[in-house]
């Protein structure tokens, strides 16, 4: 069973995350999911192809545990051939990007969409929507780039949580108990995203 996050919003895509197990994980950063981008126009027009694919660590998966009140879930490691392979087939992939764009129709504005597939039975289920407010917030337009004008060694690589440039002194920040230690006009690292790491 996975979970995946869907943003039909973005522009003229609809971008699928997914990883194995609840959905928590991808949901809260705490996994590098599978990518998968679907063109909105093509789609409409009958071209079903999935027009990218990046394949994710996904190295846990969060499970339930039996017979615990007070644990309900824990983090198993992903079996090394599911984390070899993609978690979706283009055509489920397909399926998820038909439904994305029907429920951003309907609600004719973008939408943020979780989704999953059941275990047991293997069909794919709509958890919730809700209205996309981050992609659909920028100027359409104009268009922001920021250029890098000089080139360094490269120390380390991961994903931005954001578009813009910036530098300063890299601070690695493995949990937010260790926040404190974080300085102004420093860069942070870390190795999943979390809402402990926005100012309050």
């Amino acid at each position: 069973m996975f979970t995946l996050d869907t943003e039909s919003g973005f522009r003229d895509v609809v971008f699928l995350t997914g990883a194995y197990g609840l959905g928590e994980n991808v949901v809260q950063g705490a996994v590098d999911p599978d990518e998968f981008y679907v063109h909105k126009p093509t789609l409409a027009q009958g071209h079903r192809a999935v027009l990218r694919r990046r394949l994710g660590d996904k190295a846990v998966k969060m499970v339930f545990v039996d017979g615990d009140a007070k644990h309900t879930t824990r983090n198993v490691p992903t079996p090394r051939a599911d984390r070899g392979r993609f978690c979706l087939a283009d055509a489920e992939v397909l399926t998820l990007a038909d439904s994305a764009v029907r429920i951003e129709q309907h609600y004719g504005h973008p939408m943020d969409i979780e989704w999953a597939k059941d275990g047991i039975d293997q069909k794919l289920y709509i958890v919730q929507a809700r209205p996309e407010t981050v992609a659909s917030q920028r100027e359409t337009t104009s268009i922001e780039s920021y250029i890098l004008e000089v080139a360094a060694e490269v120390l380390v690589e991961g994903r931005s949580v954001g578009e813009k440039i910036a530098s300063g002194t890299a601070r690695v920040i493995e949990s937010a108990a260790h926040l404190a230690q974080f300085q102004p006009g420093e860069v942070l690292i870390a190795d999943t995203t979390t809402p402990d790491w926005s100012p309050s």
